[in-house]
């Protein structure tokens, strides 16, 4: 079995990198998600001859609770985006009901708000009505589900929501990570999207704890590449690192820590791993 199981991923990994693929995501979320997904992910499946199709359902600062009343009131309440051929659109007075048959999604991902984000019992009975919601209108029946993992706020950061971990980073991050890993089991969604993790990766590299804008935002540049080179891997099923998109406000050597970040993250989604490099040649001296 284990045999078989082996031969299975080196298949689903070398098709990975030989064949190109086109994905459609579709995100309910709110300005975690805009982080993530909206301004460098297609770059990323681009640059290596994929495709993807990205919607993301956003209403800023968005909790499952209100992405639940939202759904059982068929509420036009989102601010529709989406990106297509590079080019984003944006609708507003969107419902969920619209953008769920809007596209054949392959894959529809759900997150918490983030002062919430590790905090288990916040995300029920909401997540698992939404899945259900999402079953009964996809398009697609073979739709896979994914938990976006979100990442710790700065060590400095005010936000209100920081009380909830006693205002310490890593409180948070190991909140987050064992909520989303207990969620995951409990209602069956299989993927999960480690971008707090890789973020947390890269808050180890000489970067340092520069990775969020205001304290819980993404910065603008390598923090937002973070994590959508954390998405890209786990939906293309390729590793990051070398991947030629480098968009001109980030440094090769910003880029080449974010993708290791996420590369890292990916392979231990649960765990924090060091990014070090050699200062002289800006090398990885971590194994990848």
């Amino acid at each position: 079995m284990k045999k078989t199981t082996l031969l299975f991923l080196t298949f689903f990994l070398t098709a990975g990198l030989l064949y190109p693929r086109q994905i459609r995501l579709l995100t309910i979320g709110n300005s975690f998600s805009e982080d993530a997904v909206e301004h460098f992910l297609y770059g990323l499946a681009a640059a290596e001859g994929d495709t993807i199709v990205i919607g993301n359902m956003y209403i800023g600062g968005c909790s499952l609770e209100t992405h639940y009343a939202n759904a059982l009131n068929d509420a036009p309440a989102y601010s529709y985006r989406k990106i297509v051929g590079g080019r984003k659109h944006i609708i507003p007075n969107y419902k969920l009901s619209e953008a769920l048959v809007d596209e054949e999604w392959d894959y529809i991902s759900f997150q918490q708000v983030s002062s919430l984000s590790g905090k288990y019992e916040t995300y029920f009975p909401y997540i698992t009505f939404l899945k259900k919601y999402a079953e009964d209108h996809l398009l697609n029946r073979n739709a896979r589900f994914i938990l976006h993992v979100t990442w710790a706020y700065a060590g400095d950061s005010t936000h209100e929501g920081f009380a909830n971990y006693n205002r310490d980073q890593l409180t948070m991050y190991h909140a987050i990570i064992d909520a989303t890993k207990r969620v995951a089991e409990t209602t069956g969604i299989a993927v999960m999207i480690p971008a707090g993790t890789a973020i947390q990766n890269g808050r180890t590299s000489p970067l340092g704890d520069s990775f969020c804008r205001d304290g819980y935002h993404l910065q603008l540049t390598y923090g937002r590449y973070t994590a959508s080179c954390t998405w890209y891997e786990i939906l293309f099923g390729k590793s990051v690192v070398g991947n030629s998109y480098l968009p001109q406000e980030i440094t090769p050597c910003q880029a080449l820590i974010a993708q290791l970040s996420a590369h890292y993250a990916v392979r231990n989604p649960f765990e924090i791993t060091p990014v070090v490099l050699c200062e002289a040649s800006g090398r990885d001296v971590v194994t990848p």
